[in-house]
């Protein structure tokens, strides 16, 4: 699949071409329609795959691509419903390492899906918003 622009700089994903017209679809929208083929322009170098990965909002790739597993996203939900929560109530209260719970928070800072926080004067963590709007639009 190939990456297309028309003139206003709108991307879509090239579904069919002819010779007069091409069938494309919005990544935002999944919505497909014809266009003029001299209204559009191949994009080289633009993967069909990361313009269709595009259209889902920020929040959410962040969220789906920082969660490996399901502890992971699980971590991420609980932050954003209980968070801030200290360093040692996350150790004690679920059942990650130490090594690996910190190879999660930093990936999610990393992320921008977690920031540090102080809580009871100890390190602790909190989900950002980018998280909290994920986690609302993936649950039912």
């Amino acid at each position: 699949m190939r990456t297309v622009c028309d003139t206003d700089g709108t991307r879509y994903l090239l579904v069919k071409r002819s010779s007069e017209s091409s069938l494309v679809r919005d990544p935002e929208t999944g919505e497909k329609r014809y266009l003029p083929n001299g209204e559009l322009t191949v994009l080289d170098g633009a993967s069909a795959l990361d313009v269709a990965a595009a259209g889902v909002p920020d929040s959410i790739r962040r969220v789906v691509t920082a969660a490996h597993t399901e502890q992971a996203l699980g971590l991420l939900v609980e932050l954003a419903d209980r968070g801030p929560i200290g360093i040692r109530e996350l150790l004690s209260a679920y059942d990650l390492c130490e090594s690996d719970l910190h190879g999660l928070l930093l990936e999610f800072r990393a992320a921008g899906l977690v920031e540090e926080r102080d809580v009871a004067g100890e390190r602790g963590y909190d989900a950002t918003e980018t998280t909290r709007e994920a986690v609302a639009v993936l649950r039912p």
